[in-house]
């Protein structure tokens, strides 16, 4: 109950807990303002009696953000249903309360959008609905008919909603309806749209658009317990001028249904509490961000693993935006160390912290040792760039092994030689052990089998790093001839690992893995200038 010791209501999905005496026994309280709110103290208190003990300790705490989730939008190869049912036992954990199917890559969902799921997939969709409520996660389907629907055709409208309930018979109560990725504009696919709505434009795809879903609020959603308003996902998604197709869609999109936004860009550098504000005047409805981070379909992430923590996101966000999604990688057991940190931002903002969640990302995924926890944070610092759709990276590239080459450089430079080599030295063991070490510690197997190839690369690049200290050292006592055969070694391993590939089919789009570039492999090319 909600009144159980605050003075007050406490919000939606917000709980309590109080650890101390209850008539003179040692007791452990939980409430929360609903089920949710107790499930959510449920984990908390998990978290904090992991040595099984607590402390004396009272816990008040809530979200920020109504919509906390992750987006399952990518292009690609889509999850397993094994890899669906582990997410989503793990949002529950770290309180994201919603995920959004959309694989781009499922045919029921897109291209044969009318077709009912064969007999097994209707099974496994049915599952995951199930294991959502009982991880108290909103399962949302998301569906998109935009390539190919007639907007005033009765019989996709018929077949629309035919599939709808199908999904809802199943036990899925959320849906949002997608038209994006049908640039510029979409064609019609009817005569009886050209009659309606005349020649494509803006104006006339997002009237068909909002006419449509406006027919699904109120011909299925209204009319079936237990579904939330509808979510719309527009054509225009990614920018913040006030088009046509922008001012149509405020004017006449039914109130209740809220529209998804990827910021100012596909892969948006940053978002601005300006940014935020203004898309929530453009579209005039409650806007969710739908964040194209860590997903890595394209092609300048071809070959990354994006495992920095969520970031360059105003705290201010949750004031203007109903909620936000995360869009993941197809490696979806690497997808968890973004997950983690944006669910930590998500549920308190102006708390956030992206280093401090980062460590306690990659704490969970060691179970906590010490250890693996700081090997594995030497690979995800090797894995930190985060690439933009069109510009500069907005994260720079293994910023922790740049600081310490850096400094190794600097000593040289110096004079301090035995100090740079020694400094080296340290940083060539901690890269090879840490493959090893992750291998052997990391209690999540899928991050083990999708970074395969990453960490095959790590464990060359970090001989190709020994050879150049090995170097460094015979240069310092002298022995230059010795020195340039080993500076000739580091080169042709440093060749070999940057050969290494993504695994067949994995990924989209495929390419060489990338380890720490423009750090570890300028570091080893500079090297022997160094003298």
């Amino acid at each position: 109950r909600s009144r159980a010791f605050t003075a007050g209501p406490l919000p939606p999905e917000g709980y309590q807990i109080t650890a101390g005496s209850l008539g003179g026994r040692t007791a452990v309280l939980l409430a929360g303002a609903d089920d949710d709110g107790v499930f959510y103290a449920a984990q908390t208190f998990a978290q904090l009696a992991g040595d099984r003990r607590i402390a004396g300790a009272t816990v008040v705490d809530h979200p920020a953000m109504p919509l906390r989730g992750v987006v399952e939008g990518f292009y690609g190869k889509p999850w397993t249903h094994q890899e669906r049912m582990d997410q989503i036992a793990f949002f529950g954990s770290v309180k994201l309360n919603t995920y959004l199917y959309a694989p781009k890559d499922d045919p029921y969902e897109r291209d044969r959008w009318r077709d009912p799921y064969p007999a097994r997939q209707a099974r496994e969709l049915a599952e995951l609905a199930r294991h959502a409520a009982a991880h108290h996660v909103r399962f949302t389907y998301v569906l998109s008919p935009g390539k190919s629907i007639g907007y005033n055709d009765a019989g996709d409208r018929k077949a629309l909603t035919g599939k709808l309930r199908f999904l809802y018979d199943l036990g899925i109560k959320d849906f949002a309806l997608a038209f994006d990725d049908v640039h510029p504009l979409p064609v019609w696919n009817s005569a009886a749209d050209l009659a309606r709505y005349g020649t494509v434009s803006e104006q006339a795809a997002a009237a068909a658009q909002s006419d449509l879903t406006n027919r699904v609020q109120r011909e299925f959603a209204d009319r079936h317990p237990g579904v939330r308003p509808l979510q719309f996902v527009p054509t225009q998604y990614s920018d913040l001028a006030d088009s046509p197709y922008k001012k149509t869609l405020r004017r006449t999109l039914d109130s209740r249904v809220k529209v998804w936004w990827t910021g100012a860009d596909v892969v948006p550098t940053s978002i601005t509490s300006g940014q935020a504000r203004r898309a929530a005047d453009v579209w005039g409805h409650d806007v969710l961000l739908w964040d194209n981070y860590p997903t890595n379909d394209y092609d300048r992430a071809a070959g990354r693993l994006l495992l920095a923590p969520y970031d360059k996101r105003t705290p201010e966000l949750g004031e203007h935006l109903g909620g936000l999604a995360l869009n993941p990688m197809n490696q979806a057991s690497a997808s968890k160390i973004a997950e983690f940190t944006g669910a930590d931002y998500a549920w308190n903002p102006r708390a956030y912290r992206p280093a401090d969640s980062w460590r306690a990302a990659a704490a969970y995924l060691t179970g906590g040792n010490q250890q693996t926890t700081r090997a594995l944070l030497v690979f995800l610092d090797t894995q930190h760039l985060a690439p933009s759709w069109s510009d500069a990276p907005w994260q720079p590239p293994a910023p922790a092994l740049k600081a310490r080459l850096d400094a190794v450089e600097r000593s040289w430079q110096a004079g301090r030689k035995d100090r740079a080599v020694a400094a080296l030295r340290a940083e060539v063991d901690a890269l090879a052990q840490a493959p090893g070490r992750i291998r052997g510690g990391v209690t999540d197997p899928g991050f083990v089998t999708e970074a395969k190839p990453w960490l095959d690369a790590l464990t060359l690049w970090a001989q190709a790093l020994r050879h150049t200290c090995e170097a460094l050292e015979l240069r310092s006592n002298g022995r230059s001839t010795q020195a340039t055969r080993a500076f000739t070694a580091a080169a042709d391993v440093a060749h070999q690992a940057s050969a290494i590939r993504t695994l067949p089919g994995a990924t989209r789009p495929q390419g060489t893995v990338k380890i720490a570039d423009g750090v570890l492999d300028t570091f080893i090319q500079r090297a022997p200038q160094l003298t």
